[in-house]
């Protein structure tokens, strides 16, 4: 019988589980603020991440638009920032 550490363990359950996605969810929003700066965090009203999609909503019509210019960017920095390619695509709503 092998030794195994406790995050290993956590990990390995995560990869084969249904919850990795909503841990993920809940990591983006953590480093929302961080990655995209404290202003752009106050008026994004939710995120979410589903099938490997980062639905972001905000109410500020501007704002939706220039998040819809970055896309590309938000997405390559939450796959940088989480260390694998957890969201494929970014929909801005």
């Amino acid at each position: 019988m092998s030794q195994v550490s406790i995050q290993q363990a956590m990990q390995q359950f995560l990869e084969k589980s249904r919850l990795k996605q909503r841990v993920q969810a809940l990591q983006i929003k953590d480093l929302w603020a961080e990655l995209m700066g404290k202003t752009i965090a106050n008026y994004t009203d939710d995120i979410r991440l589903v099938n490997h999609q980062l639905i972001i909503s905000t109410h500020v019509p501007p704002l939706r638009q220039e998040l819809v210019y970055q896309r590309e960017k938000i997405r390559n920095r939450v796959n940088e920032a989480l260390g694998e390619n957890a969201v494929h695509e970014v929909i801005i709503k």
